[in-house]
């Protein structure tokens, strides 16, 4: 099969084991700019919509994050705030005891408005974790330093046959050695696109999928 070529030549270098930079390329080009579902407006908005939607929907986020957002509209405002002054705009929120928490600690370091957008310094914030930092690092076009994990590729991944992992850093390492680097940027919001729309938990639409050709779960639904 030829290699794929993007503006700026080799899209790939070495090919992959199991040949899945080749195989997911109909899926990036499907969904690589479809807008992240957290409706947000700037960075700050970014980062809290993110530690909210932990376990929880995007759309809910979307529905309390506006009058959250009046209240309290930067950092500095959310760093004066106690986590109970919060309660009346995020109780419906899962968890949303911890969050609260989480929220006034990351804000008084934060207070400044000067956010690092490197892994390290993410991932140190709290309600921060690795696939929170992936997809703040995406949405702000970062590189890529890992691929981002949530429940939706958790559950898609291993019917495609790539990984059985069961946690999400297992998970991200399998994927970051099944495909190359330039492919990272995409692939995790990619997958995660999929799961939502087509590869459902329940009745996924195997039929409409870029994926069938190369899904295992698929395959064994046709035998």
């Amino acid at each position: 099969m030829p290699r794929k070529k993007n503006g700026q030549g080799d899209l790939f270098g070495e090919q992959t084991p199991g040949g899945w930079d080749e195989k997911f390329l109909p899926l990036i080009e499907k969904y690589k700019d479809t807008a992240h579902p957290l409706l947000y407006k700037n960075l700050y908005q970014l980062v809290v919509m993110v530690v909210l939607s932990a376990q929880d929907s995007d759309r809910h986020i979307n529905q309390v994050a506006p009058p959250f957002f009046a209240a309290f509209p930067d950092f500095a405002a959310l760093a004066q705030a106690t986590p109970e002054a919060l309660y009346p705009y995020l109780s419906g929120v899962r968890n949303f005891g911890n969050k609260c928490v989480w929220l006034c600690k990351t804000a008084g370091k934060l207070a400044s408005g000067k956010v690092s957008l490197k892994m390290d310094d993410l991932v140190a914030l709290d309600g921060i974790g690795r696939k929170s930092a992936n997809v703040i690092r995406r949405e702000m076009k970062e590189a890529a330093e890992g691929i981002i994990v949530d429940l939706h590729v958790l559950r898609v991944v291993p019917r495609l046959g790539i990984s059985q992992a069961k946690d999400a850093t297992r998970m991200e390492k399998d994927l970051m050695a099944a495909l190359p680097k330039p492919l990272w940027h995409h692939v995790g919001m990619c997958i995660s696109f999929l799961g939502r729309e087509t590869c459902r938990p329940t009745n996924p639409k195997c039929s409409e999928c870029v994926m069938q050709a190369y899904c295992a779960y698929a395959s064994s639904r046709n035998k």
